[in-house]
């Protein structure tokens, strides 16, 4: 389906008012989840707090995704950004209170993880969809780039950023900041129109809930070309992910590092990430979104492969081989990312995306799970290493997959699940609200 502003060229002010004012709240959210996660190593100084926290924020991407898929499908997508949105605010503005009065406990924390991860993850498909029906079509990788640009970006500014506002104000500002942020976010979407995708109501009227689950299963398990790219990208999550939160170690037990070479690991990624997204954001890759996602993955398993392949007293090349991973993030994710959005057809975005994010996000506590012993046993680089073979491996293959290579080919709008003959088009939904 064509959305009502794709030919137009005011398309950009209405989308950029909301992205403007979500990125401000990003960084808010990012800044107090610093503040958040130094107060609680502080506190308790224990690493099973850390990461039973860490669990509890992907306890509702991995479990209520593909129901908040189904919802976002089903909802007003700019009602559903409002409320998860002022739900993250409200939990920000207790955790203000909370630290004001000196009331704040560590299982608090908890609480607020989960609401956090909670709204985000109703938020994130909401925003996602609504994308791919306010942006034009040949503009969408070049806005994921965008996208890309400004995540890199928030990494590397928001920790220090974070810290030093750790020594100037008290935790409840810092909270308290968070909120006012939100609200930059929240108050465009209440002014700004955004299209609804069409809904056909059937005789049988509107299925359950869980049929609505089911339907986004059945369509991505009938389309062999949206699966691949589900099961790569799994695999990649479950490889990759583990392997940067073991970077400390191999920094310091493969390069013999301390804290100061860790933070150049981090700056090199986090730098890699920002210059690709712009090349993204201005080049837009290749013709076919596909194959400069897979150049990406090459690049990126290459980075990675060398990272491993590093000699202890070769710490700039592992510094150099991390620069060429993060720069190929965005060059693999960016373009992926705006083909789903082109060929999903609108009506199903919230169900496929979230069924694709539960799964990478359920992947690393898989991958942390059987990194760890690998990485005791064998050494933190050989996880690095296979990593990276597998994911140019994975790559390469690619290239002779015709359901991949002409994923872009195939839309799907023929391919929703139907229950029932549609009835007739005057009870349809409208298109925008």
């Amino acid at each position: 389906m064509k959305h009502p502003e794709q030919h137009q060229s005011q398309w950009r002010i209405p989308f950029f008012s909301i992205w403007t004012g979500q990125q401000l709240s990003l960084i808010g959210s990012q800044v107090a989840q610093f503040a958040l996660v130094w107060w609680l190593t502080q506190t308790t100084g224990s690493a099973t707090m850390l990461a039973t926290a860490t669990l509890v924020a992907l306890l509702p991407q991995v479990l209520l995704g593909p129901f908040a898929g189904a919802l976002v499908d089903r909802w007003n997508r700019r009602r559903v950004m409002v409320v998860a949105d002022s739900l993250i605010a409200l939990v920000s503005a207790w955790l203000a209170y909370l630290f004001w009065t000196g009331a704040m406990r560590p299982w608090h924390v908890y609480i607020i993880m989960l609401a956090r991860a909670m709204g985000g993850s109703f938020h994130w498909p909401a925003m996602t969809a609504s994308t791919s029906l306010m942006v034009p079509g040949e503009h969408l990788t070049r806005v994921a780039g965008v996208n890309q640009t400004t995540q890199g970006a928030r990494d590397i500014v928001s920790p220090p950023l974070g810290a030093l506002l750790l020594s100037l104000l008290p935790l409840h500002v810092i909270m308290a900041i968070d909120v006012v942020t939100a609200a930059f976010g929240i108050l465009p979407l209440l002014f700004v129109r955004i299209p609804q995708p069409e809904r056909t109501v059937t005789a049988g009227g509107r299925p359950s809930l869980w049929g609505e689950v089911r339907e986004g299963l059945r369509y991505m398990w009938n389309w062999p070309g949206l699966l691949a790219m589900l099961i790569l990208a799994t695999v990649i999550n479950f490889l990759l992910n583990p392997a940067f939160s073991l970077l400390p170690i191999l920094i310091t037990k493969h390069f013999g590092g301390q804290a100061l070479q860790l933070g150049w690991m981090n700056s090199a990624w986090g730098i890699g990430v920002v210059f690709g997204g712009l090349t993204l954001s201005v080049r837009g890759g290749f013709r076919r979104r596909i194959t400069t996602t897979l150049s990406g993955l090459s690049g990126m398993g290459l980075g990675t492969l060398l990272i491993g392949l590093s000699p202890a007293t070769a710490f700039p090349l592992a510094l150099g081989a991390i620069f060429i991973a993060g720069f190929m993030n965005p060059i693999t994710n960016g373009p992926v990312h705006a083909l789903f959005q082109t060929v999903v057809a609108p009506e199903m975005q919230g169900r496929v995306f979230t069924l694709i994010g539960s799964a990478c996000a359920a992947m690393s506590p898989l991958g942390l799970a059987i990194a760890g012993p690998v990485a005791d046993a064998l050494g933190v680089q050989v996880w690095f290493t296979m990593g990276g073979a597998v994911c140019i491996s994975m790559a390469l293959s690619s290239l002779f997959l015709p359901a991949i290579m002409h994923l872009e080919d195939n839309h799907g709008a023929d391919r929703v699940v139907t229950r029932e003959a549609p009835v007739p088009a005057s009870v349809t939904a409208g298109a925008t609200e």
